[in-house]
């Protein structure tokens, strides 16, 4: 047993004991399970992607990219760029999913350039990145010259907080070739692309280029010495991962049926980069495996434990402290183990 453990990693062996004791918990407590296996699958597709965005940045030496929100943030100006040209159904989704390119491609050069230059401190540096990105376009979803009623406040200038894609692109992917297994809702277009994007950025870690990168990850005296180019590499990892993250926002917000701007994404990237670490990877490694196991478990346990922790204890908000002590106990304690959690 011990050595059982030891070879699927502790922290993936106790969420995994955790999440199997709320289901059968939820069973006891009269909670419908297909309504709880429903929204697991759903969250795992609507999440997937942004914590997709972690593989090549942790791949390329970078560690777990906490400044995603800059991918996030240009996904959410790509999307509401869609609406603005009044754009609806698929064709505003693929828009907005081509805009994000160019976007990221940019920005994400400036903030490899960014990366290059502060070599050790990545991840202090890619969280203050990151909210100053948010903060930053706080000011710029007030003075950009949109003209949507969808989107813009009916009195003053700027856009609304929150806003419906009722009328865009709500569920252009969820309701494609949606079908049901017993009460289980299952969205088959969510879960394809999800595993789409999983297989090209699998393709791309199997590639030259992609092997060049994580060469550089591990060894950085070696692949200088084999003639790899460290710094061009991790720019080229930092571009793939704010793309992704611009690609995620928007597959997460036609799933989630909104639109949220401001704030909301300040704080994205921490249960991504925890559903990546629960998954197994580490500081310095990380495999598509590992994104798919974490958000799985991650997104299994806070899913099904607030409507068990509701049912149990019907008052107050245990079930968002609970969300918020696993979601930074994960990150605490897998950042504190360089082995993988083992």
């Amino acid at each position: 047993m011990v050595a059982f453990i030891k070879n699927i990693g502790f922290p993936r062996f106790m969420m995994s004991l955790l999440l199997v004791v709320i289901l059968v918990t939820a069973i006891f407590v009269g909670i419908p399970i297909g309504m709880v296996m429903t929204d697991l699958i759903q969250r795992v597709g609507m999440y997937g992607i942004i914590v997709l965005a972690m593989v090549p940045s942790i791949q390329s030496g970078t560690g777990p990219n906490f400044a995603v929100t800059i991918g996030i943030v240009l996904g959410l100006l790509a999307a509401t760029t869609a609406i603005e040209f009044e754009l609806v159904g698929t064709t505003a989704f693929i828009f907005a999913i081509l805009m994000a390119l160019p976007l990221s491609v940019i920005v994400g050069i400036l903030y490899g350039k960014l990366l290059n230059a502060c070599k050790g401190a990545e991840m202090t540096i890619a969280t203050y990145t990151g909210f100053s990105i948010v903060q930053l376009m706080c000011i710029g979803w007030i003075i950009l010259p949109f003209t949507s009623d969808i989107m813009r406040w009916p009195i003053g200038r700027g856009l609304k907080t929150t806003f419906t894609l009722e009328e865009t692109f709500k569920h252009v992917l969820d309701n494609f070739l949606k079908f049901n297994i017993g009460n289980v809702e299952i969205p088959t277009g969510l879960l394809l692309f999800f595993f789409l994007a999983c297989f090209l950025v699998y393709s791309f870690t199997q590639s030259k280029m992609g092997t060049a990168i994580q060469l550089g990850g591990m060894n950085n005296k070696f692949a200088v010495a084999s003639g790899v180019n460290i710094d061009r590499g991790r720019i080229i990892a930092n571009v793939i991962s704010t793309y992704l993250g611009a690609v995620g926002i928007i597959v997460y917000s036609q799933s989630f049926g909104f639109i949220q701007l401001y704030t909301a994404p300040l704080m994205m990237a921490f249960p991504a980069v925890a559903a990546v670490l629960i998954g197994g990877a580490t500081a310095s490694r990380a495999k598509v495996s590992h994104v798919i196991i974490g958000v799985i478990l991650f997104q299994g346990v806070l899913t099904s434990s607030m409507p068990v922790l509701n049912e149990i204890i019907p008052f107050g908000s245990v079930a968002e402290i609970s969300r918020m002590v696993i979601q930074n106990g994960i990150i605490l304690y897998a950042l504190t183990k360089v082995d993988g959690g083992h």
